[in-house]
């Protein structure tokens, strides 16, 4: 007897595409300008200038496994440059605006790229990083005009179908994202074709994103930030619109862009939707379409979390992944009976989690027991770039540096990061505790423990805020809410108040910069 087969079909991200501008041809993205209007383009016209893009690509000799890097913002013109490298099998590498010349021209080295595509206002930085990352030889600007050339004029002539999409293995590369670095030096995953679609997928299942094609998709993530937490994919994918911010993430171009473009469902980190709020609670107006709003990248307070929900009718999603994990690994389903700002929510199908011991070892109980967090999945890194040795352990399990627990319905909460823990006099203190506490403070508007060298007991911990506009706060206050709550010698050693809370590229606390300010004895 013959055996029956299925059809080949390579899991290749031109997919998504394809099916949008085939299925769902109305609709498409909108991106916000800087005049203050927006653009529109449908699927169907998206698909066709990304096929260009290609077309201009090979005619440079770019082939399938070279990278192209982007330094844009979130617009129209950069998911058609995304669709366009990767359609053809090229590698987008996306790079940082908010890193310095030295540090993008480093990844830029590292990867190899020989094209960049940079938006206006970021060609002059384009340009010093080129020169800093020889083989970055041709440079083309979108989102406006000047030097280099426009890829706009580029693309004139060019015939949309004269290269094939998705005629490629599958396990090809199809994009490269360096770690934020706010603990560590940035390190470079490489995503291949096959894992972001099985990642979107886990995207599109109803108890994590849940699009639909009546949704409207504001993506405050920047796509240099871990494959813009998939939106890019997840949206066209479901037929759902997105909605790109451009470079303008202050709460008024937020509020603004939301209740003219109807969006239903916005995904960014806590800061962005703090300011928001902000906003709205000074200038008053409503937002009756948002429906839900998805957190990630750094932890949000329970007192944002609750203000956002009062003020603004919505769910909030808060969810837990990582540059590694493509990026996300677990997230709380919008109808989840009891929501909590501290959880990260659940893990969908395709990722699983392991709590070890310091060592590595699985702990015999997995449930309301603290461990380091291990995973695994079809989406998880098993290499860095560049790297000669693997980055899992000898059964196949990715250490996330995390610390964590899990309930009994199989909750994840985050309680802190390995390398965070601060060691004095023996005892290990978590940042992450202390840290929850102060931020929950009605006047703290953001708060981060770090170690403090100390001749006497290795480490003690220092707390640093920064106070909501017009707000104070005494330092006994924030002390008088730990004392019951941790042990004594827990307690900050001392309060320092910042203006801003330096923040890394992608919006989390950079606890590097902290610590080089305030962590010497």
């Amino acid at each position: 007897m013959t055996d029956g087969a299925m059809q080949r079909y390579t899991l290749t991200l031109n997919k998504f595409l394809d099916h949008a501008a085939k299925w769902h041809p109305h609709a498409g993205v909108t991106g916000a300008l800087d005049n203050g209007g927006v653009e529109q383009t449908d699927y169907l016209v998206l698909r066709r200038r990304a096929r260009r893009i290609s077309a201009l690509l090979a005619g440079l000799g770019i082939g399938v496994g070279d990278r192209v890097a982007t330094l844009a913002w979130n617009s129209r013109a950069h998911l058609e440059a995304w669709y366009g490298i990767m359609g053809m099998g090229a590698v987008c590498h996306t790079l940082n605006p908010r890193l310095t010349d030295s540090q993008s021209a480093a990844m830029a080295r590292q990867s190899g790229a020989r094209v960049l595509i940079v938006s206006a206002d970021l060609a002059p930085l384009g340009q010093r990083i080129a020169a800093l990352a020889p083989a970055l030889t041709e440079l083309f600007v979108i989102d406006g005009d000047g030097e280099p050339p426009a890829l706009e004029s580029a693309l004139e002539d060019l015939d949309d179908t004269a290269v094939s999409w998705g005629d490629f293995d599958e396990h090809s590369a199809s994009g490269l994202c360096f770690t934020s670095g706010t603990t560590g030096d940035p390190k470079g995953v490489l995503y291949d074709h096959r894992s972001i679609y099985l990642q979107t997928l886990r995207l599109l299942q109803a108890d994590v994103l849940g699009l639909g094609f009546g949704d409207r998709v504001l993506a405050a993530v920047p796509m240099f930030h871990a494959n813009a937490w998939g939106l890019p994919f997840a949206t066209p994918a479901a037929g759902a619109d997105l909605v790109f911010p451009g470079r303008h993430l202050d709460g008024a171009s937020l509020a603004r862009l939301i209740a003219t473009e109807n969006v239903t469902l916005a995904a960014g980190v806590p800061t962005v939707w703090l300011g928001l709020l902000e906003h709205l609670e000074a200038q008053g107006g409503e937002l009756p379409s948002l429906k839900r709003i998805l957190v990630g990248g750094a932890p949000m307070s329970a007192t944002l979390m609750a203000r956002l929900e009062q003020r603004l009718g919505v769910s909030v999603q808060t969810s837990w992944g990582m540059t590694e994990l493509s990026p996300l690994g677990t997230i709380t389903p919008a109808a989840e009976p009891r929501r909590d700002a501290a959880s990260a929510g659940r893990v969908a199908v395709g990722m699983d989690l392991l709590l070890t011991d310091e060592q590595g070892t699985p702990l015999p109980e997995q449930r309301n027991v603290e461990g380091h967090l291990r995973v695994r999945g079809a989406a998880v890194v098993e290499r860095y770039l560049g790297q000669r040795h693997g980055a899992l352990d000898e059964r196949g399990w990715f250490a996330t540096g995390d610390l964590a627990r899990i309930d009994a319905q199989g909750r994840l909460t985050i309680t802190g990061r390995a390398k965070d823990l601060i060691k004095s006099g023996g005892g290990w203190i978590n940042p992450a505790e202390l840290e929850a506490i102060a931020g929950a403070l009605p006047a703290v508007a953001q708060a981060a423990v770090i170690g403090r060298r100390d001749g006497r007991w290795g480490e003690r911990p220092v707390l640093v805020i920064e106070t909501k506009p017009a707000q104070t706060i005494e330092d006994r206050e924030i002390l008088d809410a730990m004392r019951d709550r941790v042990a004594s010698w827990w307690l900050p050693d001392a309060v320092v108040r910042v203006d801003r809370m330096p923040l890394a590229g992608t919006g989390k606390i950079d606890k590097k910069r902290l610590r080089a300010e305030f962590g010497q004895a």
